[in-house]
């Protein structure tokens, strides 16, 4: 197999995954169409794979009305089977030698493409070969309207080895490591997962903090809790699963699964004391006075007490069969 990742040029295949979120899905298209470069012939050109998860708010139908506005743009249906199919089904319909992983609730800046280029060929030029993929940075913000104009926060920061919220990585080695695993049908870890077995094979991260992209989401409100609630007990059964495929204690640790995590959640949580019902006065005043994304890191206190509580009941239930 070829160890180049690029020759003359690359030409990149965004792939993005979608589900209901065609508002802000249309910010996202938009900015991906109006990428700029230099002169430096490094590209050869890009597609965007969008892959529609079974969405029914219309984005079928919006997309195909707004064709002649986005000439990048080839897009794939699925009947309702989660990011991890869809991504997969992206990989293999991807005319690139390259693929650029994003979400449809991410906003580009112009650059962002070009960023990733030049940290690709950087990165060959240091290592030799092209084990390796780059990872742009993520900003989340709420601010629907101007996503692009939220600075960057602590809470920003992130030690994820292999996330697909902003990466390019050669095609030949996600098809290498098997591309993702569609068994994790609920919420969380499948890329992380992935993550593992590109390690394994020797992929090194190098980070592209240049290529920027911002995560939108709406502000929070407390009509939003037993949503993620729900997801913190399903990124814990989805936790179980990444462990038993890999039982190491860097896994354990990423899905909190030790006694430092039991202790640590149930002290700051006061052993559930803490709880969406006792602390709802306060999240609501924070959110009142205009504090939302401060209510949610607050809020994180009980929901991580949920997803530690949510690995270990899976974890028994596995023990008891």
């Amino acid at each position: 197999m070829n160890n180049c990742i690029l020759g003359e040029t690359v030409f990149f295949s965004v792939v993005i995954p979608t589900y209901n979120r065609l508002p802000i899905l249309q910010k996202c298209l938009r900015a991906l169409e109006s990428q700029q470069w230099r002169d430096d012939h490094l590209v050869q050109g890009y597609e965007v794979v969008l892959v529609d998860d079974g969405s029914t708010d219309g984005t079928l139908n919006w997309l195909e009305s707004h064709k002649d506005e986005f000439p990048h743009v080839r897009c794939f249906e699925q009947d309702h089977a989660g990011p991890a199919a869809a991504r997969n089904l992206g990989v293999e319909k991807a005319e690139g030698d390259t693929i650029i992983f994003i979400d449809s609730d991410l906003v580009v800046l112009s650059n962002f493409l070009q960023a990733h280029t030049e940290a690709l060929v950087q990165g060959k030029e240091k290592l030799g070969s092209d084990r390796f993929f780059t990872y742009g940075a993520v900003i989340n913000t709420c601010n629907f309207e101007n996503p692009t104009s939220e600075p960057y926060k602590i809470t920003d920061f992130s030690a994820a080895f292999f996330a697909t919220g902003n990466v390019a990585i050669p095609k030949h080695w996600l098809e290498k490591a098997g591309l993702f695993d569609t068994g994790f049908q609920l919420y969380g870890w499948e890329d992380l997962e992935l993550g593992v077995r590109l390690k394994n094979l020797g992929l090194q991260l190098i980070k592209c903090p240049e290529a920027v992209g911002y995560h939108w989401h709406p502000a929070f409100r407390l009509q939003q809790i037993p949503k993620l609630i729900d997801q913190e007990i399903q990124r814990g059964r989805m936790g179980v699963l990444f462990y038993q495929k890999h039982p190491t204690w860097e896994v354990k640790m990423m899905i909190q699964m030790t006694w430092f995590h039991r202790l640590l959640w149930g002290i700051l949580s006061l052993n559930g004391l803490l709880n969406e019902k006792t602390m709802a006065p306060f999240l609501q005043w924070l959110i009142n006075i205009g504090k939302p994304q401060l209510a949610l890191e607050i809020a994180r206190i009980f929901l991580n007490w949920y997803n530690v509580k949510g690995v270990y009941a899976a974890y028994a239930e596995i023990l008891d069969k």
